[in-house]
Order: structure tokens, then C-alpha cells, then sequence
């Protein structure tokens, strides 16, 4: 909720002055009305300030429609909301359709989930205080973790050596790896897998299994290999570089990887010496009023009885992930005393590329592809199983979108990540729908929605 404006009203004093005698005079002084400045008033919400459709400028009834389309059934969708100049203009919630949950019991291998039931208690009803979950969304919150520990002068710069805090690299070629390497996803090491079969890490034997930046999921520790990992060879062939399974590597280009994003966790903690998830509820949680859970892996030592996942898992609502979202789109974190970090946020709504800085970015229009030739950027952070905020500069709009979710601690009741895809009664898990939970790939589609939102906006 937004501070209120506070006076505080001047004492008029009043002094009465008697010269003696029965012929004395009275004199009288005011003394002048003072008030004190008004309070600093956030524009960071602790609750969102609500408008109609109409009132922000939308047809009310195309607004109905897109949203519509997000709630299809077949798409798994939990929730979906709109931010416009600040204000909450729609938001709609549901758990999962009996369509949904009939699909997923006929293709189930867990044989307690081959009925409907199983799934409709899982994820029956939701609305704004069901928690949603991140997956690689969580990469962009890493990141602007990254620009904080910039500004308070505990990194120097994101063109850094990261061998300066992961001294593991110092003495070979990984020192000349930079921070900006890891931010892009350009690091140049080999990406790493794991298994259900094996909980320690290796090199990804696959090309499907690289491309969604490395399955490590199944490691109890999943930070030490990704720190323990090597240069890929320019011009070898490895089985993870194309579909075809014999592609050849190329050095400086784009690979997406969960392990990058891991190790930048491991250098706020480092260059802090707080843990990422403290570092991340003092420095940013706590000043956009957003209460979030950060998943940690399943070690006993680590950052803190365990490595936090940096590059995934970030539990909050979709009401808090909007508040991220808007901070962006304000250029930064907003105090009395001015802006906080805005630099970094402008690098970050600035790019033209489709991937930096641990953010996506598109145009507003075909061919879609962020360039300097487009006049509207949007950018975005997207995680698996479509956990999507969108920020919309030129129209002031932050759109959230996330999958049905259900955290599922079986295992323990802290956000410890440890999975047997065949035993859930034994795991903690995070169970987004659908494919976390081994269902069909959801057809729901971020630029579908937001332009069906951008045409409804007059």
C-alpha cells in the first residue's frame, strides 16, 4: 500500500505580556504557521492500487478476450495480470481444468497419478495468494543481484575477471572469463547434465539436454561442477552443440546455461559474503514489498545448508512478480534519497539483443527480433513451463504469466530440491504443469497474449 502523505500542523503560540498596574497594556505575538515536508512516498506498492479497463485506456471487452485466451484450457495457465502506469488493471486465477487433468492421468508413469483426482488435488483452486513459481525467470532476479553488488562497490564492474572471486579459475585460462561472459550465457565452458539415475554432474551427452541450459536438477550438489567445468575445444564436435548431434563448437556464441547463471550466484556470495537469497530479501525483496522463497540444493554446507539456485526457483505470487517488473519499468528502486541502481536497469531495458544481462528481449512487431531498427523493445524474462514478465516500455504495461504450480515437499518441509521423478512421496520438487511433471508441452504463447493486449489498448 502506498504511504500516505503526513502534516504535521505548526503550534501557534500565543504570549501574553502584563506591565504592572491597573493602567498596564496587553501586547499580543502570533507566532507564524509552520508544517514539515511530506513523507517520502514509495511508488513501490505493498498492495496494487486497482483501475478498470476503461479508466487505463483499454476496450473492455478485447482485454476480456485476450485474457481469455491465456486461461485456455490445454494451457495449464494459473495466472495472468496486467500493470498499467502503476495501477492493477486486471488479474484472473484458476487451478486446473478437468480436461488438464484427464490428460495428464492417461500419460502419467507415477501409478498414484493415473486418475483425474490425483491432479485436481494438486492444483484445485488458486487466486492471488497461491504461490506461482519461477524456473529460469529467477535468472533475471540473479542478475539484478549482480548490478546491486556493482553499485554498493563490492564487484567493480561486470567486465571483472570472475576468477576474482571464483579463485578456482585463477590459475588457467578460465581467469579470463568475465562476469559479462556469464551474464550472456557466452562463457565458452562446456554445459553440464545430470540424471535421475546419477545425482553428480557431467557434460551433457545430448543436444536437447544443453539447449534448456543443462538439467542439473537431479544433483544433490549443483554448484561444485558447474564451477569445475572446462573450455569447450573451437571447432570439435560434440553431441550437444547441434540436434544432428555432430555440430562443432563455436567459440564466443550464445549457449544457454543454467551452470553461468549458477556460478553468478556463487559471486554475490563471494563478493558479499552474504548468501544470494539474504542478500536478495535486504537488498531487493524487502524494499518492493515481495515475499519470495528461493529454492536452495540439497547439500548440508554450501552458500547456506545448501547452494541457492540462482539460475531457477524462485517461489512468490504473481502479484509480487509484478512488482519486480514495475521496478523495472521505473528505471530502478526508488527511495528518498533518489534512485538506487538505475543504471544497470537502463543497460537492461536498453538492449538490442535477443539475449543479455540474464534477460530476454523481442520487438513489438514481425519479424519480432530485438534490433536497433525496432521502436518498441520488450523485455522480458522467461522461465520453463512459461513463467513470463513482461515490460513494456512505450506503453507502460508489465505483464506476469505463470503455469499451475504446487511446491511439492515430501522430502522435507524446506525449499530443498531433490527428485525422483518415480518416487514423489520421497522428493521435494518443483512441481510446475506441464512438463516439470512430465505432461505435453503447453502450445500458450507470451507474444500471442501480449499483442492480443497491446490491440486492446486505444
Amino acid at each position: 500500500m502506498h504511504a500516505h502523505l503526513s502534516l504535521s500542523s505548526g503550534l501557534i503560540v500565543l504570549l501574553l505580556s502584563a506591565c504592572g498596574g491597573g493602567g498596564g497594556s496587553t501586547e499580543t505575538t502570533l507566532a507564524v504557521t509552520t508544517t514539515s515536508p511530506p513523507l517520502f512516498e514509495s511508488p513501490h506498492p505493498d498492495i496494487w492500487e486497482t483501475a478498470s479497463a476503461s479508466e487505463t485506456g483499454f476496450d473492455e471487452s478485447l482485454l476480456d478476450n485476450a485474457f481469455g485466451y491465456a486461461m485456455s484450457d490445454g494451457f495449464y495457465t494459473q495466472a495472468v495480470l496486467l500493470i498499467k502506469d502503476g495501477q492493477l488493471v486486471k488479474e484472473r486465477y484458476r487451478g486446473i481444468t478437468d480436461a488438464e487433468a484427464a490428460t495428464l492421468a492417461s500419460i502419467s508413469a507415477l501409478p498414484e497419478a493415473q486418475n483425474a483426482g490425483y491432479w485436481q488435488n494438486l492444483y484445485g483452486d488458486r487466486d492471488a495468494d497461491s504461490a506461482v513459481t519461477s524456473w529460469s525467470t529467477a535468472k533475471s532476479f540473479t542478475s539484478v543481484l549482480i548490478g546491486m553488488a556493482i553499485e554498493q562497490g563490492l564487484i567493480q564492474s561486470t567486465s571483472q575477471p570472475a576468477s576474482e572471486f571464483i579463485d578456482e579459475w585463477e590459475a588457467d585460462d578460465r581467469a579470463s572469463i568475465t562476469i559479462q561472459q556469464l551474464l550472456d550465457m557466452r562463457s565458452g565452458l562446456v554445459p553440464k547434465c545430470s540424471s535421475a539415475e546419477a545425482t553428480v554432474v557431467g557434460e551433457c551427452g545430448d543436444y536437447q539436454s544443453a539447449s534448456s541450459g543443462g538439467n542439473i536438477v537431479y544433483a544433490t550438489n549443483q554448484l561444485s561442477e558447474c564451477i569445475n567445468r572446462e573450455f569447450a575445444v573451437p571447432g570439435a564436435v560434440y553431441p550437444w552443440v547441434s540436434s544432428q548431434g555432430n555440430g562443432a563448437y563455436e567459440a564466443g556464441q550464445f549457449y544457454y546455461s543454467n551452470c553461468d547463471t549458477q556460478v553468478l550466484g556463487e559471486i554475490i556470495f563471494r563478493a558479499t559474503g552474504q548468501d544470494p537469497g539474504l542478500f536478495a530479501e535486504q537488498n531487493l525483496f524487502d524494499p518492493l514489498n515481495i515475499e519470495a522463497d528461493w529454492w536452495r540444493d540439497d547439500v548440508e554446507t554450501g552458500q547456506a545448508n545448501g547452494n541457492y539456485l540462482s539460475y531457477c526457483c524462485l517461489d512468490s505470487t504473481a502479484q509480487d512478480f509484478a512488482k519486480f517488473g514495475y521496478m523495472l519499468l521505473l528505471g530502478g528502486i526508488e527511495t528518498a534519497e533518489g534512485k538506487s541502481y538505475a543504471s544497470y536497469v537502463a543497460t537492461i531495458l536498453a538492449q538490442e539483443e535477443t539475449y543479455r544481462n540474464q534477460f530476454w528481449a523481442y520487438c513489438d512487431s514481425e519479424p519480432f527480433s530485438a534490433s536497433s531498427d525496432c521502436e518498441n523493445v520488450l523485455v522480458m524474462t522467461i522461465g520453463f513451463d512459461g513463467q513470463y514478465i513482461l515490460v513494456d516500455q512505450k506503453n507502460d504495461l508489465v505483464l506476469v504469466r505463470t503455469s499451475l504450480y504446487e511446491p511439492i515437499l515430501n522430502r522435507s518441509d524446506e525449499r530443498k530440491m531433490r527428485l525422483n521423478p518415480l518416487v514423489i512421496s520421497e522428493s521435494n520438487w518443483v512441481a510446475s504443469l506441464p512438463m516439470a511433471m512430465l505432461g505435453p508441452r503447453s502450445e500458450f504463447g507470451i507474444l500471442t497474449f501480449y499483442l492480443a493486449v497491446a490491440d486492446a489498448l486505444q
